[in-house]
């Protein structure tokens, strides 16, 4: 893999620790600050209705804004706001007053995502996702950009700036082109559903395709903006890693199994294979991401630790292992002198809210 010095380390989270909701706010404003501290350039969270077990954050925004308050350099982003969930303005009114107290550390993540069940006490159908998606997309344009809305208002505050931080998620071919084209930034997923005629495909073979549609569609003179997203768990002790793993994926398959899913495989190599997680040594998940063709055409990559899950100090010390050893082994470079790297092992103060990158424009 070429060494890529212009990319972005991003840390992500579906707020899945073990607790309560409040517990699982706290942890993650935690994390977030651990990686601010460790040169991270930016942390998404990820919006969930609902379900638990697949996500603990149905606000970002209120969450984004806490964790602004805590920290005071890394990039915040939406990874994704379910926008056929939302109304748009109101999307676009949250986003422009978050990225205003924020300083401008806001990238707007958006999707068609969500569970199907969820559509329905939206009042919404879910077969038309994607019909919703397209229309509440326009309007938050239109929102953001301070044009005349029905009825003859304009938003306050708009916020233009925004417009060039908008982010789409998607599983598509379809959904690069169209991101695309709208000179947009690209989500590619940590995994994603395999074709039936190709239920072994590796997630290289789904995404790379997704990124070409990307590329050609995207206007001359724009500049590519592509998050990769991965799953990756790091710690000193393979075995302890999948220990863990076996854990975190055996809770996983039991959701898979409810929903009357197939279980993609019997084994812990098999899980992990199919669920695409990358974990281990230092060693072990740099050899096993340099064989992911994806990540050498993002200019972001994000790492989260689902679906291992591990504990909130195993969290921790990912981090810095991944921020040590593995994202500049992918290219990866903290940005400015004063990004402070001696390690700070689990149980110790996290210094939330120390400034790291001071005076850094954002990226």
């Amino acid at each position: 893999m070429s060494a890529t010095p212009a990319r972005r380390l991003g840390f992500f989270s579906r707020l899945l620790d073990a607790g309560p909701p409040a517990e699982r706010y706290r942890l993650a404003t935690e994390q977030i600050a651990h990686a601010e501290r460790f040169g991270f350039d930016s942390a998404w969270v990820a919006q969930h209705h609902f379900h638990e077990g697949e996500g603990g954050l149905p606000a970002p925004f209120v969450l984004l804004a806490h964790v602004a308050a805590k920290t005071s350099r890394i990039r915040l982003g939406t990874g994704i706001v379910t926008l056929p969930l939302e109304l748009a303005i109101r999307v676009a009114e949250d986003a422009a007053v978050f990225d205003l107290i924020s300083g401008g550390r806001l990238e707007l993540g958006v999707g068609t995502g969500g569970n199907p069940s969820a559509f329905a006490a939206f009042g919404l159908d879910a077969e038309k996702r994607n019909e919703i998606f397209a229309r509440n997309l326009a309007e938050l344009r239109e929102a953001l950009a301070g044009h005349v809305l029905s009825g003859g208002d304009r938003l306050y505050p708009a916020h233009p700036p925004l417009l060039a931080r908008i982010w789409q998620a998607t599983f598509s071919v379809a959904g690069g082109r169209r991101a695309g084209l709208a000179g947009d930034g690209l989500l590619l997923s940590r995994t994603q559903p395999r074709p039936k005629e190709t239920p072994h495909a590796r997630l290289s073979e789904l995404q790379n395709p997704i990124l070409d549609a990307y590329f050609e569609a995207l206007p001359p003179g724009e500049a590519p903006r592509i998050l990769g997203s991965r799953s990756v768990f790091v710690t000193e002790d393979r075995k302890e890693a999948l220990r863990l793993a076996e854990i975190g994926l055996g809770r996983v398959v039991s959701r898979f199994v409810a929903a009357g899913h197939a279980v993609p495989g019997n084994t812990l190599a098999e899980l992990i294979a199919a669920f695409d997680v990358h974990v281990g040594t230092p060693d072990n998940v740099i050899a096993s991401l340099k064989a992911d063709s994806t990540l050498e055409r993002v200019t972001d990559l994000a790492f989260q630790v689902h679906s291992v899950d591990p504990p909130h100090e195993a969290i921790l010390r990912s981090i810095e292992l991944v921020a040590q050893e593995v994202a500049p082994a992918l290219g990866w470079r903290p940005r400015g002198e004063d990004v402070t790297h001696q390690p700070v092992f689990a149980g110790q103060p996290i210094l939330a809210g120390q400034p790291i990158l001071a005076g850094k424009e954002p990226a």
